[in-house]
């Protein structure tokens, strides 16, 4: 397949996802919206990724792309292209949609439960996570359900993942990576409850089961966009 993965940033790339869609012989084109570069037309693709970054999703006057990256987006909706969207994707996905996004109650950021609800559960692409886990997640906003559309996941504050039509929105960074991480830890070590050293320390036990559910999860959805 040619699959686009779209990045907001040089610390924000596909991480699990992109390495994945590669190693399985998927052309993989990245379109880094912030840089100014634009993709072909959404039908010229087979499946659509879209990564997270330090910005909200209605920043539109600090981020005049954000306008650009949502029409887009609601290019791939229209076509039916499966797409699935992680933290800033996936409002960015929701907004597309027509939905609502909106700070949360409050952020999320470290690792925080998960849970399926029975929709996510049967789902072919959320129903490889386990019913409930413990996922990475460093977010301020949310989203509400797309019309149309099915809440896959929940947490203790919001929404953690949707499915409409062929896109699916996760809230967490089933993605990430440790040098990820270890580079927004740097960059802003200050959200951090308990410290950077402490942070980092539970990432390094944890980062390796993470990353097995994280390919489980990107390889149902190109095995489910491949069959589209």
């Amino acid at each position: 397949m040619r699959v686009l993965s779209i990045t907001h940033g040089p610390t924000v790339g596909g991480g699990v996802f992109d390495a994945l869609a590669e190693e399985s012989g998927h052309t993989l084109e990245r379109w880094r919206v912030p840089l100014g570069s634009s993709p072909h037309p959404p039908g010229s693709y087979d499946a659509v990724m879209v990564f997270g970054g330090s910005m909200h999703p209605d920043q539109d006057e600090h981020f005049p792309w954000l306008t650009r990256e949502a029409e887009f987006l609601r290019g791939v909706l229209a076509e039916g292209l499966p797409a699935i969207g992680v933290c800033l994707g996936a409002q960015l996905l929701a907004r597309a949609a027509g939905a609502r996004v909106a700070p949360a109650r409050a952020p999320e950021v470290g690792w925080h439960a998960v849970e399926l609800t029975e929709e996510g559960r049967t789902d072919p692409v959320l129903g490889t996570l386990p019913p409930r886990t413990d996922a990475f997640q460093w977010h301020h906003y949310t989203f509400e359900i797309p019309d149309g559309g099915a809440e896959l996941a929940v947490s203790d504050v919001c929404t953690q993942a949707f499915r409409v039509g062929n896109a699916w929105g996760i809230q967490f960074h089933a993605e990430v990576t440790t040098p990820m991480v270890e580079a927004w830890a740097a960059e802003d070590g200050h959200e951090l409850p308990g410290g950077v050293e402490q942070f980092l320390a539970e990432t390094r036990s944890r980062i390796d089961a993470w990353n097995e559910q994280g390919r489980r999860l990107c390889a149902a959805f190109l095995e489910t966009a491949s069959s589209a």
